[in-house]
């Protein structure tokens, strides 16, 4: 693997695709960000910042503010009065508009979004691009949608919103993550106070601006930054009736005793070590790129990744020998190359994290290939990574890495292989590839996992809930199921 992908001429010779760089001049960035709490920006009365890097270089982006209680204070008093005096009675089709128009306003700056995502994330640009802006906008579109029609969802001739949310969302998906959130929270009727991660926080701020050219009713969405305390702050505020939060198995532990008795409303989607399973009879080329995308696609920062391969006894060393040419082909490198496929980590504590898992496979017995793969000086980088030799005692099989390191089991039968995907105390996920229906609802039936997808992975749908078992978490995001949790 090079930092340039190699096409073919047609004498055979290898051919290197020039450099495609995204242009940085779409994005404005400001030097100092404050919180947005009741339609405007407001320095936060901590007085605190820190400073948000761009994890391919680790060039500084900008300061943004670290809100204390009495900013969280503020916001949630802010979202109250909001949803007292103006957007819990709103008709259900005014609220809709709303959401129609935050949905036009992100396709109309998709570029500017998708750019400034991936400078903070260091996720590809193709990735932004494609994936997380237009998704984003579709759960506003599929939700306005919904705004006016909650009689049909399910939940009573008459459903009523909840009130005030809390919603605290991870770094791997900034954007995405908070449509996922906001988008059902307003169609029910709710307002919503929003803590981005701490190291992703410039897309949750531009989406203010998307809400201010919304011209979004004062309250009704509030961003407050900030690190680890300031989502502790949200997380347990006295004035939230519904928390929401997408990150670690660990913090949403510690989410669930805070909340416990309390009689507020919890989601929790939480970590995954989904189990990518290929039978004998799949179609092996489809299954490689199937495999790639479940374990690579955002450098393996996506909870509900394949980062478990279950491949058929008869086939694997086949099958393995595809996934390597495979990812020789990868590329690596600046994110804002459109020919780029895996991009940087998103900060040095994870990078830290990634390697000594790794490490820890390499010293518990499991065999690691990486193609060659020259990493850049600067920046957060670490190569695609795959484990051979893997039991299910070993580390890398049983604990969420986080990054693009797949690990790889075998089995002989269909048993074996239900069995083994569901070996693990995560549920969020699982992919089934085979050309046999009965084969595969018979897995599908068996595994115990939020979403199965067949001879597919990564595939989503505002219209689709998503959602885990066990340590992944409770509760569903998107659907009519997702709206149950913003419906009294």
């Amino acid at each position: 693997m090079s930092t340039s992908r190699k096409g073919s001429r047609l004498d055979g010779q290898p051919l290197e695709y020039a450099p495609a760089p995204e242009s940085r001049s779409v994005v404005r960035l400001r030097e100092a960000y404050d919180p947005f709490i009741d339609g405007e920006f407001a320095p936060a009365k901590s007085g605190e910042h820190l400073t948000t890097a761009n994890p391919a270089d680790e060039e500084p982006l900008a300061q943004v503010a670290v809100c204390g209680e009495a900013d969280v204070d503020r916001a949630m008093a802010a979202a109250r009065r909001a949803y007292d005096t103006v957007w819990r009675d709103l008709p259900g089709a005014e609220r809709g508009k709303y959401l129609f128009r935050i949905a036009r306003i992100l396709q109309e700056r998709a570029r500017e979004i998708a750019v400034l995502e991936t400078l903070d994330n260091g996720k590809p640009i193709k990735e932004t691009r494609d994936f997380d802006v237009p998704m984003a906008a579709a759960h506003f579109f599929y939700h306005a949608g919904w705004a006016d029609k909650l009689a049909y969802a399910g939940m009573g001739p008459d459903p009523r919103p909840v009130g005030v949310c809390a919603q605290v969302v991870p770094w791997n998906f900034p954007l995405l993550m908070l449509a996922w959130k906001i988008a059902p929270a307003l169609a029910a009727g709710n307002t919503a106070v929003l803590k981005p991660a701490e190291t992703t926080p410039l897309s949750a701020l531009l989406f203010a601006e998307v809400c201010q050219e919304a011209e979004l009713p004062p309250g009704v969405v509030n961003i407050v930054t900030g690190d680890g305390e300031t989502g502790r702050l949200l997380v347990s505020h006295p004035g939230a009736d519904k928390v929401a939060f997408t990150g670690s198995t660990e913090v949403g532990r510690g989410i669930a005793r805070t909340l416990a008795g309390t009689g507020k409303r919890l989601t929790l989607e939480l970590g995954g070590k989904g189990a990518n399973i290929v039978y004998d009879d799949a179609a092996l080329d489809q299954a490689v790129e199937g495999v790639v995308n479940g374990v690579f696609f955002n450098q393996g920062h996506v909870c509900c990744a394949g980062s478990r391969l279950l491949v058929q006894e008869s086939v694997a060393e086949e099958f393995l020998d595809r996934l390597r040419a495979r990812m020789a082909l990868l590329r690596l490198g600046d994110p804002l190359d459109k020919n780029t496929d895996i991009g940087a980590v998103n900060s040095a504590a994870q990078l830290e994290r990634i390697r000594a898992l790794a490490e820890t496979g390499r010293a518990e017995g499991a065999e690691a290939w990486s193609p060659p793969c020259p990493l850049p000086e600067r920046g957060h980088w670490f190569p695609p990574t795959v484990f051979t030799g893997v039991t299910q005692a070993h580390r890398v099989a049983r604990e969420e890495i986080f990054g693009p390191v797949l690990s790889v089991l075998t089995f002989r039968t269909p048993e074996e292989a239900v069995a083994k995907a569901n070996n693990t105390p995560y549920g969020l996920s699982a992919g089934v590839w085979t050309e046999k229906g009965s084969r595969m609802l018979w897995t599908a039936e068996r595994l115990r996992a939020g979403v199965v997808w067949s001879n597919t992975f990564n595939r989503f749908d505002p219209a689709s809930p998503f959602g885990g078992y066990k340590e992944s978490g409770y509760g569903r995001e998107g659907g009519r199921h997702g709206l149950e949790a913003y419906l009294a």
